[in-house]
């Protein structure tokens, strides 16, 4: 992946096709920017699912470990790991 080129709102509305382009075939992200300010970035969909899945897998390992834990520290006031992903992602949420 490329170095992001960095671009404003105003700027981006006149090329999105070429952005989304660029992002697309040239694996260059764009961020924009608003009032100076880093607002969203533009990526290839198939980096954006890559690193979804990296998340996933980041949280699942996190969670597996929370339940590791919790087992050994015994089963009293103990959730089940579905539970216990419910209750993250409403926080999350």
């Amino acid at each position: 992946m490329s170095d992001p080129v960095i671009e404003s709102m105003a700027e981006v509305r006149g090329h999105l096709a070429d952005v989304i382009d660029r992002a697309r075939r040239e694996e260059t992200p764009t961020i924009i920017t608003r009032r100076g300010k880093q607002e969203a970035v533009v990526i290839d969909i198939q980096e954006y699912q890559r690193l979804r899945r990296i998340a996933e897998d980041a949280e699942e390992a996190w969670l597996n470990g929370l339940a590791d834990e919790a087992e050994s520290e015994g089963v009293e006031g103990a959730v089940s790991l579905e539970a216990m992903a419910a209750m993250l992602r409403t926080e999350q949420g």
